[in-house]
């Protein structure tokens, strides 16, 4: 996606696909390279996680994604058709909550319907829902500071999934949280996901996160940023608190941390669809 001013149609069966994307930034005489020739797919309503060190370009592929950053060669594409800016079908969350102070919760989920000109019984319809399912009914008519930093993280969430993208972007949206309510997190948005399947890509630090939340785990490496290594899970849903104590659990997660921490300069590996286990 070198921007172009009229989306290109490109045939192709995955829901995300990412080819050869290289992104760089001037950095003092030089450029620096964030992403360095990355090409991906993923499928319709597969979750993927993306792990990596500090400076591997996960927040940079994720704002490519978004349409938040251009890239300077290749191509991001969603249901074939280039990457050229934000757009409905890409809802995104990130780590911190971006909820508007002086809306209550009800208010939050619904704004992004009432921008899109949603009628009024439509929207509380739809927000009632959405807020249930992520356990916030009791709070529907609270602001944002009566809540904890998990309500808060649900309450994005469902701001999300009410506008009904077909694709969510999450970059370490469990980042800022303590490690109990992060865990219960990460079951409650299997949980939603389960009942209103999205095409999910999820940016964490936390190996245990990675694989316990996902179909795949991509490990990414730094200087410059690209794919090292592509991890099936082949855990079943649903993914339960036991199974984190599991040999299978321990294993997946031995294998990504290795693969995170033990890199080799110089290896690339794509990401290319599967069926979601789901």
């Amino acid at each position: 996606m070198t921007s172009t001013s009229t989306p290109t149609r490109v045939s192709d069966a995955a829901k995300i696909s990412v080819r050869g994307v290289t992104k760089t930034f001037p950095l003092g005489n030089e450029d620096f390279i964030a992403l360095d020739n990355v090409s991906l797919d993923v499928a319709d309503n597969e979750f993927v996680t993306i792990v990596g060190p500090s400076g591997c370009g996960k927040s940079t592929l994720m704002n490519v994604l978004a349409g938040l950053e251009d890239v300077s060669s290749g191509h991001a594409l969603v249901d074939g058709i280039a990457v050229a800016g934000p757009g409905p079908e890409r809802g995104v969350i990130f780590q911190q909550y971006a909820l508007f102070p002086w809306l209550t919760v009800r208010k939050n989920v619904e704004f992004g319907l009432k921008t899109a000109r949603v009628p009024r019984a439509e929207r509380r319809e739809r927000a009632e829902h959405f807020i249930n399912l992520v356990g916030l009914t009791q709070f529907a008519d609270a602001l944002p500071k009566m809540l904890s930093g998990g309500m808060k993280q649900r309450c994005a969430i469902a701001r999300a999934y009410a506008v009904n993208p077909s694709i969510l972007l999450m970059d370490e949206p469990f980042g800022a949280l303590d490690a109990l309510t992060r865990v219960r997190l990460q079951e409650q948005l299997l949980e939603t996901w389960s009942q209103e399947k999205r095409t999910v890509v999820f940016i964490t630090h936390d190996v245990d996160e990675a694989v316990f939340l996902a179909n795949r785990v991509v490990v990414m490496a730094a200087r410059p940023g690209r794919v090292y290594d592509v991890i099936d899970v082949d855990l079943p849903y649903p993914r339960t608190e036991d199974m984190r104590l599991s040999p299978e659990f321990t294993a997946l997660r031995n294998r990504v941390w290795h693969s995170v921490y033990h890199q080799t300069t110089g290896q690339q590996t794509s990401l290319m669809p599967s069926t979601a286990t789901a």
